[in-house]
């Protein structure tokens, strides 16, 4: 059976029938992890949403190669804030209704939440306000979440924008180790370039000054300082 979880196929975004990128392919597979970087403005909100579903192609299609493929999304920090003034066992647990039905048990979807929190070494934080956590912490419930939820590929915007620097490696050694040790692949939108280089498997550029789209390795990152530009 193929790896393959999601393909884009001659896929060109844009608005009203207008294209704003050029086409491109693109394979998502089984445990990648892959970097989606570029300017502000550049193009990477539209072409994730239409990737998503959320937004229709203005050409070309996106064909989940597996039936019933999950996928979840993690919106940028500052728009999660004051959606979960609850407690954090309570924002994993928005994880486990991805489905009508699915997990209904209360105590199996209580596990299910305890594992995930655990896996992400986050036990002893599940009475606490979300809230109040630092944002490593919230880093971690936030991924609990995705694990409690039991999706194939997830799409995080920015995860690790609000962070210092001490935080944001150890974020990402925290996303290499869920991409890792689970079937789950990520794409992670991020202006974070060294640590890209670092992480990632596979890289999806914009650049809007040129009105480029690029697929490839993390070579495609260098391609910035010999250009002159920054994401």
């Amino acid at each position: 059976m193929s790896d393959a979880l999601l393909s884009a196929h001659a896929l060109c975004v844009g608005y009203s029938g207008r294209a704003i990128l050029p086409a491109i392919d693109v394979t998502i597979r089984s445990r990648e992890l892959w970097v989606v970087t570029g300017q502000n403005g550049s193009g990477k909100t539209t072409w994730i949403k239409t990737l998503l579903g959320l937004l229709e192609p203005v050409s070309g299609s996106v064909r989940h190669e597996r039936p019933g493929l999950g996928l979840a999304y993690l919106g940028q920090r500052q728009e999660l804030e004051s959606h979960y003034p609850v407690a954090v066992k309570d924002v994993v647990a928005m994880g486990t209704l991805r489905e009508k039905g699915w997990l209904s048990g209360r105590a199996q979807r209580r596990r299910r939440v305890l594992r995930a929190l655990e896996l992400m070494g986050a036990t002893e934080l599940a009475e606490q306000p979300f809230s109040e956590l630092s944002e490593g912490q919230k880093q971690r419930v936030l991924l609990a979440r995705i694990q409690a939820s039991d999706c194939e590929l997830a799409v995080l915007d920015e995860p690790t924008s609000a962070m210092d620097a001490g935080a944001e490696e150890s974020a990402w050694q925290l996303l290499k180790a869920v991409q890792r040790e689970s079937s789950l692949s990520l794409l992670v939108v991020t202006h974070a370039l060294e640590l890209a280089r670092k992480y990632a498997d596979r890289v999806l550029r914009f650049d809007r000054e040129r009105r480029e789209l690029s697929a490839g390795g993390v070579e495609l990152l260098g391609e910035y300082a010999a250009h002159g530009t920054r994401p």
